[in-house]
């Protein structure tokens, strides 16, 4: 019949992780290993209820255990809770790991956009060229509220209060100033 282990007192476990530190003892570390294992894991398995990444967690927690041996200052804490915040670290890391989003190169939102046929850029570049020469035509002062309106993002109302100008005014120049360039259009084309 096979005893129950029994738990490492504070020294003990103290000095068994000084030994893994300074001598890289495998024994020591495989009495670390066979009390805080299991532990561990119950602990991955609570908190990540999936006895799979509980294991891997577990393992995880213990290879930087003996990785990072060295690390452990006694003034500032007991071998258990040096443990367990590195387990608890691991378990937030894989967690937040879990929760990125993968990135997948075939997504419409970073597959750039096709070049547009060059037939449709010259087209574009002669439409933007008679926009260009009818609003050279327009008057200077329909062609600045145009401006306030379209390029500048202005309401009519702040248009009217910046120019100090009726309200109706601003909204008749427009309209006449869209008229002008409808008509440019429309006998350019």
């Amino acid at each position: 019949m096979s005893e129950t282990p029994r738990d490492l007192t504070t020294e003990e476990a103290r000095a068994l992780l000084e030994a893994v530190a300074r001598d890289r003892d495998m024994e020591a570390f495989e009495v670390l290993f066979r009390h805080y294992g299991p532990r561990v894991k119950a602990y991955m398995a609570h908190l990540a209820r999936d006895s799979g990444i509980a294991e891997e967690l577990m393992q995880e927690t213990m290879i930087a255990v003996w990785n990072k041996a060295a690390q452990f200052e006694p003034g500032r804490g007991n071998v258990s809770n040096w443990i367990f915040t590195i387990a608890r670290n691991l378990r937030i890391d894989a967690y937040r790991k879990s929760r990125r989003l993968n990135f997948d190169p075939n997504d419409p939102a970073f597959v750039p956009d096709e070049s547009p046929p060059a037939d449709a850029v010259v087209e574009e570049r002669q439409e933007a060229e008679r926009l260009r020469s009818a609003m050279a035509v327009l008057p200077q002062e329909q062609l600045e509220l145009l401006r306030l309106s379209f390029f500048n993002d202005c309401s009519h109302t702040s248009i009217a209060e910046r120019l100090n100008l009726p309200l109706g005014t601003v909204k008749s120049r427009i309209r006449l100033a869209f008229f002008k360039l409808r008509a440019a259009l429309e006998d350019g084309q």
